[in-house]
């Protein structure tokens, strides 16, 4: 049986494509008299079956090495395209984590979408987002991978614009996919290159690759820069990071994904690409200096927003960012572990606000307060999950940092800075959302504010305990992926002595300074100008969507005004010049016709001898020129 279910684990990603294609009818409207909740149960079911297989498979191959299932796809004269399956203990975490997640926040869906009159479509298309993120999960092939990211740019865009009635709604929509495809195009790029200097298409063989092929410094910038502006897309990462900050437009179970996995998706293909990405030193840095830039710049923003979804969602770019920086640096193992670490704990801090806004039926923290007595399962899994973000003993983030800075990897202190100083603004932008909603005076929209029905508090309490349980994994990590040769542990370096301490300092700095945050709707902007310009900046993401506006949009509005221009007095100017002389041509010949056979025959003899004497004289000129050349 259990090799049946080995052989078969290429399935596990087609169980959610199955569910979303049967809820069809009710997505639909072919069927209404049972309502909409029998597509709910059917993916919810497809999902369990899913979490099932792979928890068996996940068992076998813990202790075993990676396997790859190889389909041959296409296979015409030397070009083999595969589409390649890897059976490994990462590959089948990951898995576990997406269905997981993804089983939680369906059930979380119940409530959440109870009174939606689309809730078929909703989890039709939930079907559909899992499947693309289960298979990116286990897929191997970098041709398999990049199709799946497509499928997720898709799906993304659906579930953005799924309340599509509303224009804030379909622009947010819009703008997501646009900004996603800007990386995909320069992802395929740089697939098609790889494919031409490598061995294949697959991830596993890029180790190998890399040892057997030598590149010249400006082609290996350049793929390493092609291969990581799809993950910059996917993990909202500066420039192209406000798309995940307008898609909070869409419903909060969508992005629940969105933030703890749909970015994790994107920095999980950017990891098995490491050894291509970090082939040449300008990638590697390229990816630490956009992992700086968007870990320091995201985490401002987020302490100025008053969205609380906004304000969760710039945190999600911040922790990205010190992925990016891992993966520049080398060190896969850390990045894997930042992954797993910010995934459940940013699922359950969504989880948390969604409760708070479908409660309220509100997102504005300013109008909130005095939630922690009516609402005392959402608080807790808030602040679970904000301890779980934070270098706090004993969560998950606490052992991944211990990892990172206890001397078996090559650090240096602007490292350590910037992950204090994304420490330390996560700290005061969660402790002031928590002060602001949970604590304090309730106010007008909190004041009647129930818990929310077992449908969301179930999931919510149960991602409280998988977070806590998750403090083991960054313990028990047990292998070693990273390509760097590991530092002696019995001498750690001065920076790793005193990384620890600063980063518990750091977090309870940020504690302190956000308990002291007052933001009341009467007070929210300064009259100060400085510090109103200090807090517009932020609040209004550096203005980087004006700079888009005056830069890259505006440049390409006056490109269409001159092709528009070109097209229309060029193009169709020579065009019409020469529709305007048939039409004058043909009148003027009309009056010719007189019926009189002669003026046709002198017509004719005329014309012809009128192009005789033209091909006489040119040739006549040209044997002119030739005897005046042998004369010479």
């Amino acid at each position: 049986m259990t090799d049946f279910l080995v052989n078969y684990s290429w399935i596990i990603p087609v169980y959610s494509l199955v569910g979303a294609l049967i809820t069809l009818p009710w997505s639909l409207g072919l069927i209404r008299k049972t309502g909409p909740r029998p597509a709910a149960y059917i993916n919810i079911l497809m999902t369990v079956l899913a979490f099932v297989h792979g928890s068996i498979i996940f068992n076998l191959v813990w202790t075993r090495q990676g396997q790859q299932f190889v389909f041959h796809w296409l296979q015409v004269a030397d070009l083999d395209l595969t589409l390649s399956i890897e059976l490994s203990p990462v590959s089948f975490g990951a898995l576990q984590l997406v269905t997981g997640i993804s089983l939680l926040v369906q059930i979380y869906a119940l409530g959440y979408m109870e009174k939606d009159w689309s809730l078929a479509r909703f989890f039709a298309l939930m079907g559909f987002f899992e499947a693309a993120l289960a298979g990116l999960a286990l897929s191997d092939s970098l041709l398999l991978s990049y199709c799946l990211l497509e499928a997720l740019t898709l799906s993304t865009y659906l579930l953005v614009g799924f309340w599509y009635a509303q224009p804030l709604v379909v622009t947010a929509a819009r703008d997501a996919f646009l900004t996603k495809r800007v990386g995909d195009i320069a992802l395929l790029m740089g697939i098609v290159a790889l494919s031409t200097y490598g061995e294949g298409l697959n991830f596993s063989q890029l180790d190998s690759w890399v040892s057997g092929h030598q590149l010249d410094s400006t082609t290996a910038a350049f793929l390493g820069l092609a291969l990581i502006a799809g993950p910059i897309g996917k993990c909202a990462q500066f420039p192209l990071n406000l798309w995940l900050d307008e898609a909070m437009e869409g419903p909060n179970p969508a992005g629940i994904m969105r933030n703890s996995i749909v970015v994790s998706a994107g920095a999980y293909v950017l990891i098995k690409l490491e050894p291509a990405t970090t082939l040449s030193p300008v990638s590697a840095n390229a990816l630490i200096l956009i992992g700086a830039i968007t870990a320091i710049g995201t985490s401002l923003m987020a302490i100025a927003q008053i969205d609380i979804k906004r304000a969760l969602s710039h945190s999600t770019s911040a922790y990205m960012g010190l992925v990016f920086i891992a993966v520049g640096l080398r060190q896969v193992d850390i990045a894997f572990l930042l992954l797993f670490s910010h995934a459940v704990a940013k699922a359950l801090l969504f989880m948390s606000a969604g409760s708070v806004i479908l409660t309220t039926n509100n997102q504005n923290v300013t109008e909130m307060g005095g939630l922690w007595s009516r609402m005392p399962a959402t608080s807790l899994s808030f602040l679970v999950g904000s301890a779980g973000l934070l270098a706090f003993t004993p969560l998950g983030m606490f052992w991944t940092y211990r990892r990172w800075f206890n001397g078996a990897w090559d650090v240096s202190w602007w490292l350590i800075a910037i992950v204090m100083f994304v420490n330390t603004f996560s700290a005061i932008n969660l402790t002031r959302l928590f002060r602001v909603i949970f604590l304090g005076q309730p106010q007008v929209k909190t004041r009647r504010a129930p818990e929310v029905p077992w449908q969301m508090s179930v999931p919510m309490v149960a991602l409280m305990v998988v977070t806590l349980i998750t403090t083991f994994a960054p313990i028990k990590w047990p292998l070693w992926l990273s390509p760097n040769t590991p530092l002696s542990l019995l001498q750690p370096e001065l920076v790793s002595q005193y990384s620890i301490p600063l980063l518990i300092a750091s977090g309870a700095l940020g504690c302190i300074i956000g308990s002291t945050i007052k933001v009341r709707k009467a007070w929210a902007r300064s009259s100060n100008i400085g510090v109103r310009f200090i807090q517009d900046l932020l609040a209004y993401d550096f203005y980087i969507e004006k700079l888009y506006d005056v830069t890259v949009i505006a440049a390409v509005s006056n490109l269409a005004k001159i092709t528009s221009w070109l097209d229309r007095y060029i193009v169709d100017g020579a065009v019409n010049l020469v529709s305007i002389a048939t039409i004058f041509s043909s009148n003027a010949l009309k009056y010719n016709t007189t019926g009189q056979l002669q003026f046709y025959i002198a017509t004719i003899v005329i014309g012809t001898g009128l192009l005789l004497w033209s091909m006489i004289n040119s040739q006549w000129s040209i044997v002119t020129n030739y005897w005046s050349s042998l004369m010479q």
